[in-house]
């Protein structure tokens, strides 16, 4: 055998060789809602400016490949927090989040690859434990429950985007919250106790109301009287009598007038209708 066509083989074996062994350390495929960040053990060690989109790469063997899913991820947590005035309150809460993409690389120096639980978990967690600590049990099962849940999600937001963080949170979602059966027995108890009171105050200004609309009522009517009675004097009393008078001796019906001789002198008028 040609001495050069069996160095070429002997060469061609030797990569073989290599690809075998190292084939897959060589060629790295990221899928869809993957991104990749280089460790170059021999030179510089974490690169954290080059990240690696979806695809097929060819990376020196001795280099690792860390691979991020940066998908939306959904967590769900169930904890117990106290109140303000130290009562157990069992919560259940769902995030969901991302890792911000071109920053794995600070994500991954700072809390690596089981980031979740190093670092959304407990934040979720110490977020939710604060925020219900500045309220009552009462407020956070009822009366301040939207106040609560806005409050959750804002600062659990603002903590997980820091910079120092980098995780995008789209949805925090309080699931359940849950008391101690006599706790929510006795405030339950309160609010129907105060929805009565309300109905029957509503009930007492309604009947209020209608007692001071029939006063106005009777003082417009005296009022009204008071003016008709001090404009019925005599002659005018008299001058509608006669005009009276006039109007039914017009009439075509049967009838007999009587020519009063009292004080007023008003005539009485018999019919037969």
């Amino acid at each position: 055998m040609d001495k050069k066509l069996k160095s070429v083989l002997i060469t061609l074996g030797i990569i073989v060789v290599v690809l075998i062994m190292f084939g897959t350390a060589i060629f790295v495929t990221l899928q869809p809602g993957e991104k990749g960040i280089i460790f170059k053990k021999f030179s510089g060690g974490l690169d954290k400016e080059h990240i690696y989109d979806a695809g097929f790469h060819v990376i020196a063997p001795w280099n690792d490949m860390i691979v991020y899913d940066v998908k939306e991820q959904k967590v769900d947590e169930t904890m117990d927090v106290l109140d303000k005035n130290g009562l157990s309150i069992h919560v259940d809460v769902s995030v969901r989040f991302y890792p911000v993409n071109d920053k794995i690389g600070e994500l991954h120096e700072k809390f690596g690859i089981k980031y979740v639980d190093k670092l959304v978990i407990p934040e979720v967690r110490s977020t939710v434990r604060q925020v219900m600590g500045r309220f009552t049990a009462e407020e956070i099962y009822s009366t301040k429950r939207a106040e609560v849940e806005k409050s959750i999600i804002e600062e659990t937001e603002e903590v997980l985007k820091l910079p120092a963080n980098n995780i995008h949170m789209t949805a925090l979602l309080i699931r359940s919250i849950n008391l101690p059966a006599q706790i929510t027995t006795a405030i339950e108890s309160k609010l129907k106790t105060e929805q009565e009171a309300l109905a029957y105050q509503y009930k007492l200004d309604k009947e209020k109301s209608e007692a001071q609309r029939k006063k106005i009522a009777a003082e417009g009517e005296a009022n009204a009287n008071k003016i008709i009675n001090s404009s019925l004097t005599d002659n005018l009393l008299k001058m509608r009598g006669i005009e009276a008078t006039i109007k039914l001796s017009e009439s075509p019906n049967a009838k007999t007038i009587i020519i009063g001789s009292g004080k007023d002198g008003m005539p009485l008028i018999l019919g037969n209708q």
